[in-house]
């Protein structure tokens, strides 16, 4: 089910003298604008979107910059081809120039203690919400194969989590995140 989403509030306020002309909103005006103005019949192909799922992102505080964009990446990327419904069409420029899709939806980043990430890997688990992880052993790999038989040789509870991502109904993934702050 997938309801409004609102990005943010209309900057652009006009001011506009007290003719009969200007009681009309302007066609430009954003939707949550017009959708008030007197007569105004919302177009749903045009409405904001909002989505009942969120993806999210939570990587540990203590991140180099560059592995902070590294594992952000990396998470995010094992989420498309495990839940297809989170990718949307693909783009296309007013030239004809295609361009891969994207997810349908923001990707929020969070950060946390090394305890905050441990706690909603476990709270990951438990919902059973599709999730990526990067550990710190990955910072030493240079290849997927690598990669993979470096977590495969680490029990659970004891891997260096660096960075979780996670995708699900928003309530659960809320859930999960909570404690961590939003990444800045």
């Amino acid at each position: 089910m997938q309801t409004t989403y609102k990005t943010g509030a209309y900057a652009a306020r006009q001011s506009r003298s007290m003719s009969s002309e200007s009681s009309q909103t302007p066609e430009h005006a954003p939707e949550h604008v017009r959708e008030h103005a007197p007569g105004h019949t919302p177009d749903p192909a045009s409405a904001p979107v909002r989505f009942d799922t969120k993806i999210a992102v939570l990587l540990r505080e203590d991140l180099e910059p560059w592995q902070r964009l590294n594992v952000t990446a990396f998470l995010v990327s094992g989420l498309g081809p495990a839940v297809p419904e989170v990718v949307g069409e693909p783009y296309e420029d007013a030239d004809g120039v295609g361009y891969l899709p994207m997810f349908r939806q923001p990707v929020l980043v969070f950060e946390g203690t090394k305890e905050t990430l441990k706690a909603a890997h476990g709270k990951a688990l438990s919902r059973a919400l599709p999730r990526a992880l990067f550990t710190a052993d990955l910072f030493t790999t240079g290849n997927d194969r690598d990669n993979r038989a470096a977590v495969r040789a680490v029990p659970t509870a004891d891997l260096d989590l660096v960075g979780l991502a996670v995708y699900g109904p928003r309530n659960a993934v809320d859930k999960v995140v909570k404690g961590a702050r939003m990444h800045h």
